[in-house]
């Protein structure tokens, strides 16, 4: 059976329309202005991104069927323009980027790992991993890394993580830990840069398919040790990771 070109995840999908966008509302971000320019977000930015994200389903299927793709327009897995500004200083209504998060299909909020999307002017990635653990998650990702030293040396190389850490070393570890530096993590994620030619290619769905399998031993060995996902740490693997 032929697939369509949609169905092989490729046709263009963004133009320099979509951060000619991105850079105007950066530099008219109120709700008058945004009104006005509504079509041009939805025809530029917001239509085209779910677009790809409905194409992105088949491949993360192949990559992890536990991770949850929903290019549905509201409470899917594209973020929403619009900014919470309650408890911000700035109150500026919406934001400068579009993004997308592909979660666990038992995640909770902030407890288990997936996949993040992120499009904007001069910064945009792809990324994986667990943001901001809550704190018991944070002990079990730190004592599989304390206990499986050489796996997690063997998937951490070579992966740029960023987030917070502390100063000083967590209650239970030596500073002279060989990992020290990543048990002193309170953010476990790593990040890929992307090309302004990446986004504008036709071929972005493979491009971010082969960025997001490279990601996915992290995915796979912070699912693993987090109960909430998967409660025994070294159960046979599948052949999918986070299963």
């Amino acid at each position: 059976m032929l697939l369509s070109k949609r169905e092989m995840g490729t046709g263009k999908y963004f133009g320099p329309e979509l951060f000619t966008f991105l850079t105007d509302l950066k530099n008219n971000n109120d709700r008058d202005w945004f009104a006005a320019n509504k079509p041009r977000y939805e025809a530029q930015v917001r239509d085209p991104m779910l677009r790809l994200i409905a194409d992105l389903q088949p491949g993360f299927r192949e990559i992890n069927p536990k991770i949850v793709v929903d290019a549905s327009p509201s409470r899917g897995s594209m973020f929403r323009i619009y900014r919470d500004t309650r408890f911000s200083a700035d109150k500026t209504p919406y934001k400068t980027h579009v993004a997308a998060h592909f979660k666990h299909a038992r995640a909770k909020d902030g407890t288990a790992p997936g996949y993040y999307l992120h499009f904007e002017p001069g910064d945009s990635m792809v990324g994986a991993g667990v943001w901001h653990p809550e704190p018991r998650a944070l002990e079990r990702i730190r004592g599989a890394i304390d206990r499986h030293r050489d796996e997690w040396k063997q998937v951490r190389d070579g992966l740029t993580l960023i987030g917070d850490s502390l100063k000083r070393p967590p209650g239970g570890y030596r500073a002279d830990h060989p990992q020290i530096e990543d048990l002193k993590r309170k953010d476990f994620a790593a990040i890929v840069p992307l090309k302004e030619s990446d986004v504008f290619s036709p071929r972005l769905v493979q491009i971010l398919l082969k960025r997001y399998r490279e990601l996915s031993p992290l995915v796979e060995f912070l699912t693993r040790a987090l109960p909430e996902v998967k409660p025994v740490f070294g159960e046979q693997r599948s052949e999918s990771p986070g299963i």
